[in-house]
């Protein structure tokens, strides 16, 4: 067997590995009943019927020492009657989350698919050469993997949700049970995501491969620039894959915040009800927000990370000769994302069967040691991998002057190739190590940027409990704390991505930068399954509030969504630290395709397009803000109105679907303009003012988005938290007069920190890097046809 047939076997057994031990976690999850078993882990009779809770009805009464009515509750007896009655609702709710995000993604999809088409069209006439499809191709298998990915991931999620909801019930085991599933059904997002990402990209190069190089080429130069238009070609698959996480991002970030923040000023601040309170319409809504938003978005965001990581390394990894001659090395950047699946597979079960989560307290150290573990074990693999894989020292060239030398030679030899070849080298001896340096410096910032965002949005640490302490005077305070906490919260972050972006380019130029990307998402799997976890433990704990147990069960599941919380907002952490290496590697390999040769920001053109493009990250956040805050409004009418009709109408059911549906038309009308501009403005630009503009505009659309994104999801992340910490009674009790203000003050400032975490925040790492993408896709038209305004 010849060294790529064992590469490729390397790369397709880790992806069909991944993939069987993501349908596993699907078959154990399967096996957790949902009532069908009374017994369920050590459940008896007595105890499910303690676990009901009880109806109380509000009553007024005459004081006769003051001559003042004031009102009381009064209990009247169980929600339910039987425990078959509490199983029956529980998977009535569950289906009606269910069937919500099924219905929101298909009208989403629908959208989408008339997108790729068009798009396919635009790739087809201005990218491909006449006839072909290369680029085109790649595009549409990169839109449906996504589109998979996050639709497979929404289905486990809402699948596992209850399944979570009914573990908290068990009597002894509740929160370690509970754990378990809400891990696994991560898990199952992360494992399948990676393994189809990595499979359907490692089958398309090895088509790509068959049917685009020929024996053709007359020299090493020619078959080199060959392999560089075919990985230019295969870039594709990332655009595809970035496209649908821009519109699964924003349209998911709209639906789930508009009903969170209608919810929550309607429900909490307004009539004063609890978290998830059924009597509040917009709590499916707001479920079913928490999958399309959280788990599908997130999923495809990540996908086109690693989608557009690997494309860039493979571009400008066919500038080196050494590699360019050898594909096993060729291979490197996938046979690193398939090590990071055999690891986290193995990193997995510290959490499942090691680590016994059997008190609050453990919930967060546990996930984290997931990250910690699987960057442990990922050092000395990808240490023996680079060691095995690289050559021991390689050069990079300008592929283009080297083919200009040659194409001035008339009868050229083999000694005038390697002439050229040697007079253009702009990096020489890159040792197999300096390769490895690199994608140990993005693995172990990605670990130390998620610490740090920990530390800026767990309530565990000062910075957020002095947000919470700030409530006391008021929502203002409370506001002005979270921006602050967002603005510091970017240096460190920023630090190590500057060390990591320094040392990698130092070292291995721009094939350094997209190994320390990959680097960063090599434990991606785990990244994911902590991500995906917490949407799952948040709706089950909205589930048990809406079927009416006891406050026993939802301490439970309170424990795991505050953990969530934290992991949530370390994904995010993660996702922008990505980014950041991912769009700079993608504007690297931009710059080989558009042949600039170096950017220089004192030129008026670039300097021009440098500020506009630190503008559209805030001109972006604009846009999918106020769509929340339009859609936000027609909530709160809505929710309002039907507390009326439960005033005037006791026995008055909560209409959920017309909650559904104003969240559902919001963002579908309201993705579409956000997206487009993202999408269209590099095109716009290259066309208009040519390929100097458009380095330019990913410079400051790079430099602003980062901060921007890294500022938005820690403010709202804290807001969060320091909401969730005065709820707690960690502040004041409940008892105490002042509680009710400095709640109220916390809810507000979560609302306004609700679409920047999930919205805004979240999609500015997608604007980073799909513009680059769509910049190096579109390169070479640029250099064809565009600055037809500014030559």
């Amino acid at each position: 067997m010849s060294g790529t047939e064992m590469a490729y076997l390397y790369i397709g057994a880790s992806a069909v590995v991944g993939l069987i031990y993501g349908v596993v976690l699907i078959l154990v999850l399967a096996r957790v009943p949902v009532g069908e078993e009374r017994g369920y882990h050590g459940n008896d009779e007595r105890h499910l019927k303690d676990m009901i809770g009880i109806k109380t009805e509000t009553k007024t009464r005459h004081n006769h020492h003051t001559g003042e009515t004031d009102t009381y509750e009064e209990e009247v007896g169980p929600y339910h009657d039987s425990w078959e009655q509490v199983v029956w609702t529980l998977n009535k709710i569950a289906t009606a989350v269910s069937n919500g995000a099924i219905a929101f993604l298909k009208e989403e999809y629908k959208i989408l698919a008339v997108f790729i088409v068009i798009f396919a069209i635009i790739i087809a006439t201005l990218v491909d050469e006449l006839g072909t499809f290369w680029t085109t191709g790649a595009f549409v298998l990169g839109a449906l993997t996504s589109i998979v990915s996050g639709y497979i991931g929404m289905k486990v999620a809402v699948f596992s949700n209850c399944r979570t909801a009914y573990s908290a019930i068990n009597k002894e085991h509740g929160l370690t049970r509970a754990f378990r599933v809400a891990f696994r059904g991560g898990a199952v997002l992360g494992f399948i995501l990676t393994s189809l990402g990595l499979l359907n990209l490692a089958i398309l190069l090895s088509i790509y491969h068959y049917f685009y190089l020929n024996d053709s080429d007359e020299n090493d130069i020619k078959r080199q620039e060959t392999l560089r238009k075919l990985y230019e070609n295969l870039a594709g698959y990332g655009l595809g894959g970035s496209t649908i996480a821009m519109f699964g991002r924003v349209g998911g970030g709209i639906y789930t915040k508009a009903a969170d923040v209608g919810a929550d000023l309607a429900g909490k601040v307004e009539a004063g009800l609890e978290e998830d309170d059924p009597r509040n319409a917009a709590t499916i809504a707001d479920n079913v927000g928490d999958n399309v938003g959280d788990i599908a978005g997130m999923g495809s965001d990540l996908f086109g990370s690693f989608a557009e990581s690997t494309c860039a390394a493979l571009v400008v990894s066919a500038t080196s000769p050494q590699i360019a001659d050898n594909y096993v090395a060729m291979l490197f950047p996938l046979m690193i994302s398939a090590t990071g699946i055999f690891v986290c597979i193995i990193t997995s079960f510290f959490a499942t069967h090691i680590m016994e989560v059997d008190k609050p307290e453990k919930i967060e150290k546990t996930l984290k040691y997931q990250l910690i573990i699987s960057t442990i074990l990922l050092t000395p693999a990808l240490w023996a991998l680079s060691w095995y894989i690289l050559p021991r020292t390689f050069d990079f060239i300008d592929i283009h002057k080297a083919i200009e030398c040659a194409d001035k030679i008339v009868n050229i030899t083999n000694t005038d190739i390697q002439t050229c070849i040697t007079d253009n080298i702009h990096l020489h001896d890159v040792q197999y190590w300096h390769a490895f340096v690199c994608i140990i410096c993005g693995l172990w910032s990605g670990l130390i940027i998620g610490f740090i965002t920990e530390y800026y949005t767990s309530h565990s640490y000062s910075p957020v409990r002095e947000v919470a302490e700030s409530c006391r005077t008021g929502a203002a305070t409370d506001i002005i704390y979270g921006l602050a906490l967002g603005y510091l919260s970017c240096i460190v972050p920023t630090i190590c991505l500057g060390v990591t972006i320094y040392f990698s380019f130092k070292l291995s130029s721009m094939y350094g930068i997209a190994l320390a990307a990959l680097g960063m998402l090599s434990n991606l799997a785990i990244a994911l399954a902590i991500d995906g976890y917490g949407p799952i433990s948040d709706n089950a704990g909205g589930m048990v509030e809406m079927i009416h147990l006891k406050k026993e069960v939802r301490a439970k599941t309170d424990a795991l969504d505050a953990a969530g919380n934290t992991t949530a907002a370390i994904g995010k952490g993660f996702a922008i630290g990505s980014a950041a290496l991912v769009s700079l590697a993608l504007f690297g390999a931009f710059i080989t395709r558009a042949n600039l040769g170096e950017v220089n920001i004192l030129q008026p053109l670039q300097f021009a397009g440098l500020l506009v493009g630190a503008m559209l990250p805030y001109a972006f956040s604009a846009f999918t803000m106020k769509s929340v805050g339009k859609a936000a409004n027609q909530m709160v009418m809505e929710v309002r109105r039907q507390f009326q009709e439960m005033h005037k109408n006791p026995s008055y059911e909560p209409e959920y679907e017309k909650c559904v549906a104003i969240s559902t038309q919001a963002a579908l009308k309201e993705m579409i303009l956000p997206g487009c501009m993202v999408i269209f403005t590099p095109i716009v630009t290259g066309f208009l003012f040519g390929s100097n503009a458009v380095a330019g505009l990913l410079a400051g659309i790079l430099v602003s988005g980062v901060q921007m994104a890294t500022s938005s999801a820690n403010s709202g992340g804290a807001w969060d938290n320091a909401k969730k910490y005065i709820e707690g009674e960690n502040l004041v009790k409940k008892s105490d007069p002042s509680f009710k203000e400095i709640k109220a003050a916390a809810v507000t400032g979560d609302t306004v920190g609700d679409p920047m975490k999930d919205t805004s925040g979240p999609s500015l790492n997608i604007l980073v890097k799909l513009s680059a993408i769509i910049s190096l896709v579109f390169g070479g038209f640029f250099a064809k046809y565009g600055g037809i305004i500014v030559a």
